[in-house]
């Protein structure tokens, strides 16, 4: 736990993302949970761009990010794909737009991202779908892939003269004469009456009267000590100690700082914006442009430890996934899931009879009680009744 982990595999040959159908899919298990770390891949792209196997880092150029990430407000299943923009040749990061959540357990899950040649790709968890986006649909990325046509010119300058307040003071508003600025916002409760009881010469602490003196206190060093304060008990039966003073109440004539109303602005010519312009980097596509994966990277930080990784697939065919899917994982998380489900049942049992020997005991030593001791036969009875209820509870659970 609180370590970087990165390794890498360079595949055989590059896998091409551009025609017919792939599929991205591995197996993760968080055995310890996660609360602030990460269980994805990274698809890399060839070495070509500039790196090489034995620095891989986070900064080796990738072409597909996918999986779990979780940390603070970050819940989600990760795909992010990096496109080169045709016009100026640099990678952009698409993010998916509200992804999948993690699942919460600590059992094996199976993360399939498979890209579809009509330009769509598909998220599901073990088996089952839990996002479709369209690559070129700007409501799907962030960034959207496609860039807007038009840009804010950035040479473009608000004019000095540019009024952009909707409401002004009003100028022909006058304070009233019987605005009074100086009125507190709060007076005392005049009808205030203090309260029968109130115990005016008793202080609210008062000092520790089983408190002694330190023997290795020194004065000429230690200063003259004093005892500890302690709450007054006496005021914890009356309605008050100390000196009473009436309370404060809201000021009926408070009305603070005058300040004229606001009035429409005639001269609002409303938000200034910059004037647009053609964007210099506006490209369009049929479908992405996507780099091949000429590697498969862990790079990962991770607050716990025991993160499992699996049966890492890139496919071009759908049946193949799913067959993994069958044969490889799903047996395993049964088995996982039988074996955690005992576990808690155990660890129910183990909390209930920890309780049932609290409650007996508990029960017991108030029958042994001086000013109890004649109650103790119905306490014992009590007590038989209530553990008898407890152990119901346990086979029901059973």
């Amino acid at each position: 736990k609180a370590r970087k982990y990165a390794i890498v595999k360079v595949v055989d040959e590059p896998v091409s993302l551009k025609d017919g159908t792939t599929v991205l899919q591995f197996e993760t298990r968080l055995q310890s949970g996660i609360e602030c770390g990460g269980a994805y891949i990274k698809f890399l792209r060839p070495q070509e761009a500039g790196w090489k196997p034995e620095e891989f880092d986070n900064e080796s150029p990738y072409s597909i990010m996918f999986g779990p990430d979780k940390c603070g407000t970050t819940n989600k299943v990760h795909f992010i794909f990096k496109h080169k923009n045709p016009k100026n040749g640099e990678y952009v990061e698409h993010h998916l737009k509200y992804p999948p959540s993690v699942p919460s357990d600590k059992l094996t899950h199976v993360y399939t991202a498979t890209l579809k040649r009509d330009k769509e790709v598909k998220i599901m968890i073990d088996g089952e779908e839990k996002k479709k986006a369209n690559f070129l649909a700007a409501e799907d990325f962030d960034p959207p892939l496609i860039p807007a046509k038009t840009i804010p010119d950035p040479d473009d300058k608000k004019p000095e003269d540019w009024d952009d307040k909707e409401k002004i003071p009003d100028p022909n508003a006058v304070k009233p004469d019987d605005w009074d600025e100086d009125a507190p916002m709060e007076i005392e409760d005049e009808e205030a009456v203090k309260p029968e009881g109130w115990l005016d010469d008793e202080p609210e602490e008062i000092d520790d009267p089983e408190a002694t003196k330190p023997e290795d206190w020194d004065d000429e060093e230690d200063g003259v000590w004093e005892p500890p304060k302690m709450y007054n008990p006496k005021c914890a039966i009356a309605p008050g100690c100390g000196e009473w003073k009436r309370p404060m109440k809201s000021n009926p004539a408070y009305k603070g700082k005058w300040s004229p109303p606001l009035i429409d602005n005639p001269n609002y010519k409303g938000v200034w914006k910059a004037r647009e312009i053609p964007n210099p980097n506006y490209f369009e596509l049929d479908k992405p442009d996507f780099e091949p994966i000429a590697a498969i990277g862990i790079e990962i930080w991770t607050m716990q430890e025991g993160i499992l990784f699996d049966n890492i697939l890139i496919a071009k065919n759908e049946k193949v996934a799913k067959s993994y899917r069958e044969t490889k994982w799903k047996p395993k998380f049964e088995v996982e899931k039988e074996r955690q489900q005992a576990e808690e049942e155990a660890s129910g049992l183990d909390f209930l009879a920890s309780i049932k020997r609290k409650v007996f005991n508990a029960l017991y030593q108030i029958a042994d009680i001086p000013f109890l001791s004649n109650y103790k036969p119905q306490i014992l009875v009590s007590s038989r009744n209530m553990l008898f209820l407890i152990c119901n509870i346990s086979i029901s659970l059973v």
